[in-house]
């Protein structure tokens, strides 16, 4: 395995117009997915092989992360706690950073990678945190979650949150997929399995 997994890392001067113009996006739009020659970390590299495919992943990426109506809390909370039933480290890497940024303590992101109780999570945070569970563990939300969901927050941060799970169960798939390194020097979030 090499440092940049199984697919190679794209410099910028060697895409072609197309590529180019999906990483100007991601480049503009996530400024830290970025390493040594611009090149970028994470799934977004991936993004660069398959224009088409990779320019509607980022841009669903750009409007569930900047467009959305959920808190910037509770989005962050549901994107980690998917990272931690994927053990995606990468995921888990970029987003305790950006859980941070959205006022979550240490505390709080240490619960949520432990799979632990997170007692200053509010009402809302931690009803998010279950349908993320139901989401990836189920596949679906009985009648019973989907009426609290419908009632804690209605179909559009509903849909919204069903599109955040299987955007970033995407990202973690194809993360474990081409064997995404962590940036060199950042430990792993998790022991292996």
């Amino acid at each position: 395995m090499t440092a940049h997994g199984r697919l190679r890392w794209l410099a910028p001067d060697e895409l072609d117009t197309d590529a180019r113009a999906v990483y100007d996006r991601i480049a503009g739009s996530r400024g830290p997915s970025m390493g040594e020659a611009g090149r970028l970390h994470g799934p977004f590299n991936a993004m660069l092989y398959n224009p088409p495919i990779g320019n509607a992943l980022q841009e669903l990426g750009a409007a569930i992360r900047y467009r959305g109506s959920l808190p910037a809390r509770a989005r962050e909370v549901a994107i980690l706690e998917l990272a931690a039933l994927r053990r995606s480290p990468f995921e888990w890497y970029a987003h305790a950073r950006a859980g941070k940024a959205a006022g979550l303590s240490d505390d709080e992101i240490a619960a949520v990678r432990d799979g632990a109780p997170a007692a200053t999570l509010d009402a809302g945070e931690t009803h998010v945190r279950e349908l993320v569970r139901a989401l990836v563990r189920e596949r679906d939300l009985d009648d019973a979650a989907y009426a609290a969901a419908s009632a804690r927050l209605g179909a559009p941060q509903l849909i919204e949150l069903i599109a955040l799970v299987g955007y970033y169960d995407l990202l973690a798939l194809s993360l474990r997929v081409f064997r995404t390194p962590l940036p060199a020097g950042v430990p792993p979030p998790f022991e292996e399995a």
